[in-house]
């Protein structure tokens, strides 16, 4: 009983802080007796899809000469597998865009830094 009132806060939390919304409703409507491990299934491929996005758009982000295109696909491809927290993902999405904006302003910077102290003949 313990576990239950737990997992039932937990979701509760989950769900008013924006984790969780009505589509992980509607997936935990398709569980039933004839298949009564199909949220945990859905929910672990979905840890496991996201844990190797996540570790293959560090791998993009480490390199010196950021391929933003790849890095918009898996993005994308996290977007799509995560529908039941678009909150969160929004949130990532923009603080990623708004550093890809500054990273590309200093890159811009610092050609015309490295034009001025070194001016082609």
């Amino acid at each position: 009983m313990a576990a239950a009132m737990q997992l039932n806060t937990l979701m509760s939390n989950m769900f008013a802080t924006g984790l969780l919304d009505d589509q992980f409703q509607q997936l935990q409507m398709l569980q039933d007796p004839s298949a009564p491990d199909f949220v945990a299934e859905v929910v672990t491929l979905f840890c496991e899809d996201g844990e190797r996005i996540i570790g293959e758009l560090a791998k993009l982000l480490d390199k010196p000469a950021v391929d933003f295109d790849k890095v918009d696909a898996f993005v994308h491809q996290l977007k799509g597998s995560s529908a039941r927290c678009l909150k969160t993902l929004d949130a990532v999405r923009n603080d990623f865009y708004d550093l890809r904006s500054k990273f590309q302003t200093m890159l811009q910077l610092e050609q015309q830094v490295q034009a001025s102290f070194y001016p082609k003949q």
